[in-house]
C-alpha cells in the first residue's frame, strides 16, 4: 500500500489582485512530500517560493486547487480550524527570528504551548527546556534576546518551532541574517533534526544552504522546473 503523503497539492494556483490587475504567482503546482523528508524550495525573487510556503504552512489560502495535509483537505477549512492545525501540527522558523524582546529564552520557547489548555506550566517548562537542549542552549534559559548573538537567537526560534512536536518545521530563509559560519551551524541543527525524524521544508535562494536538504525543488515564474534528490553537503 502506498504511503499517504504528509503534504499533497494538486493544480495549486495563487492569484493576487492589485488595482484591478491580476498576477498569477503560482501556476498549477503539483507536489507530494512524505513524512521525514528534508526539502529545500529554491528559486529567484518572484518565483513564488515564499507564497508556496505560506500556503503549505496554512498562513495563506490558494486561489484554487487542492491541498491535503496528512490526508485532510485543508484549503476549505475555517480560520479557527486552520489556526488550530498551525498550532498543533506546524512549526515556523523565519529569517528575522521574531522573538519577543522583553521575554526570556525559556519563555519565548514556551509561547506555542500557552494556547494549549491541556498543558500545565510545569509541562511547558519541561518541554521548552528539552527543545532548547536539542539546539544546545540549555545554558541560556534566562537570557533575553538582546543578550544573544544572531545564531543563538535563531537557535531559540528553532527550539520554539520544535516545542509542540510539530509534524512539519517550515524554515523561511532561516540563515538570511547570519554569517557563513553561523549559517552552517544552523543548517547542521536542521540536518540533525531531520535525522531524528522531523520533516523540514526550507525556503532559500542560496545553493549552499539548499545543499543540506535531501531533495531540492526549483521554482521559476510560479511553476516547478526541477525536483531532484540531493546528496546532502558534507561539513
Amino acid at each position: 500500500m502506498t504511503e499517504t503523503p504528509l503534504v499533497s497539492v494538486r493544480d495549486l494556483r495563487k492569484t493576487y489582485l492589485n488595482g484591478g490587475l491580476s498576477t498569477e504567482v503560482l501556476k498549477g503546482i503539483n507536489l507530494d512530500i512524505q513524512s521525514g523528508e528534508f526539502v529545500a524550495i529554491m528559486g529567484p525573487s518572484g518565483s513564488g517560493k515564499s507564497t508556496l510556503m505560506h500556503i503549505l504552512g496554512l498562513l495563506d489560502r490558494p486561489t484554487s486547487g487542492i491541498y491535503q495535509l496528512a490526508g485532510e483537505q485543508v484549503n476549505r477549512l475555517s480560520e479557527d480550524r486552520l489556526a488550530d492545525l498551525r498550532n498543533r501540527k506546524l512549526g515556523f522558523v523565519f529569517q528575522a527570528f521574531n522573538l519577543l524582546p522583553r521575554t526570556s529564552t525559556l519563555e519565548n520557547v514556551e509561547l506555542p504551548l500557552i494556547y494549549n489548555r491541556e498543558t500545565s506550566a510545569a509541562e511547558r517548562h519541561m518541554a521548552a527546556e528539552a527543545a532548547l537542549q536539542s539546539v544546545g542552549l540549555t545554558h541560556r534559559l534566562r537570557a533575553m534576546p538582546n543578550q544573544l548573538s544572531g545564531g543563538e537567537q535563531q537557535r531559540v526560534a528553532i527550539a520554539r518551532a520544535l516545542v509542540s512536536n510539530p509534524q512539519i518545521i517550515f524554515a523561511d530563509e532561516p540563515t538570511g541574517n547570519l554569517d557563513t559560519k553561523t549559517s552552517t551551524e544552523i543548517m547542521e541543527i536542521f540536518r540533525n533534526l531531520n535525522n531524528a525524524g522531523h520533516t523540514i521544508i526550507l525556503v532559500t535562494h542560496e545553493i549552499d544552504i539548499a545543499r543540506f536538504a535531501r531533495r531540492v525543488i526549483n521554482l521559476r515564474d510560479g511553476s516547478i522546473v526541477g525536483d531532484i534528490l540531493n546528496s546532502p553537503a558534507a561539513v
